[in-house]
């Protein structure tokens, strides 16, 4: 058994908290380990004035650590799911995937205000397509301005009064011990998930057979069907992140649920369904329902997007 292994992950306190906790169980399990943490910068940590569908989308935090991974810089990366494109370099995979966080989003508020209590003209901020769109389908009064930043910025521009209100995952609160901080948690029906939100992607090289099996303990079997689902989905639109997507799956007794949508970005087409079936066609499941959304007009809204870029 290997003696060290080098984990790279982006800087930001999220990104380090999540691998933290990676490298915590993977100590408690190997205690005679040594585990070193390598800090990669990626596009997407050096572009923060420009709404990340403007900068080009797939791989903007993952591209420059898997390109350490492919050199043998570093044994492993952890990512967030979400940020992990449908296709991998070859020769890298996704090994493992821990037990998922809360996936939904959540608004935080000046003055604890709710959603629905939010005063029209109200300011805000996301710098998500994807909850924008819903946003503007359900509250069109509202003023969605752009919000870039790790989540202490974010929460900072919203305490000096930039915003009214934000909306964040709550899994980040939770990773970067803020779940005491004032929130309210928003239903799927108002704000679908994004795909793979609150699930971590621990992604190694193919041929290392030693280390995929040593990390095997982290890895959650129901998360990792649940986020397959939404996966396959993304990948039969073509992956892209100019377009608002979202997808969420759940198992209830023995049941796979997949809830998914395609909007425009105004808002003002949002194109929803959901299937249910076995588990272990999770990945026919989100490439069906990709098909269904596409024959009712997603097609049409994915052509406009992206012959607007």
């Amino acid at each position: 058994m290997r003696t060290k292994i080098r984990v790279g992950t982006r800087g930001s306190k999220l990104a380090l908290a999540q691998t933290n906790w990676v490298i915590r169980k993977i100590r408690e399990q190997y205690p005679e380990l040594e585990v070193e943490t390598v800090i990669i910068k990626t596009k997407g940590d050096k572009i923060t004035d420009v709404p990340l569908a403007k900068v080009g989308g797939k791989g903007l935090f993952v591209k420059e650590i898997e390109e350490a991974l492919l050199k043998r810089k570093i044994d492993l990366a952890v990512h967030s799911m979400k940020d992990v494109p449908t296709e991998l370099p070859e020769g890298l995979e996704i090994a493992i995937v821990p037990e998922r966080e809360s996936p939904y989003d959540v608004l935080i508020s000046q003055n604890g205000k709710r959603l629905g209590e939010l005063p029209a003209g109200a300011k805000v901020g996301t710098s998500s397509l994807r909850r924008a769109a819903q946003l503007r389908a359900s509250y069109p009064q509202l003023v969605i301005k752009n919000l870039r930043g790790n989540l202490d910025t974010r929460l900072r521009k919203l305490q000096e009064g930039l915003y009214d209100a934000i909306i964040v995952a709550e899994a980040g609160l939770l990773r970067l011990g803020l779940g005491k901080t004032p929130r309210e948690r928003l239903s799927p029906e108002i704000m679908l998930p994004a795909i793979g939100q609150g699930a971590l992607a621990i992604e190694v090289r193919e041929d290392e057979k030693e280390l995929k099996q040593m990390l095997s303990f982290l890895h959650h079997s129901e998360t990792s069907t649940c986020v397959r689902a939404e996966r396959a989905f993304l990948s039969a639109l073509g992956g892209g992140c100019q377009v608002p997507l979202a997808a969420h799956a759940v198992i209830k007794a023995g049941t796979l649920f997949l809830e998914a949508l395609i909007a425009d970005p105004e808002g003002e087409t949002i194109l929803r369904d959901r299937i249910k079936g076995p588990p272990s066609q999770a990945e026919e499941m989100g490439r069906y329902l990709a098909e269904v959304l596409l024959s009712r007009g997603g097609k049409k809204i994915l052509d406009k997007v992206y012959r607007g870029f």
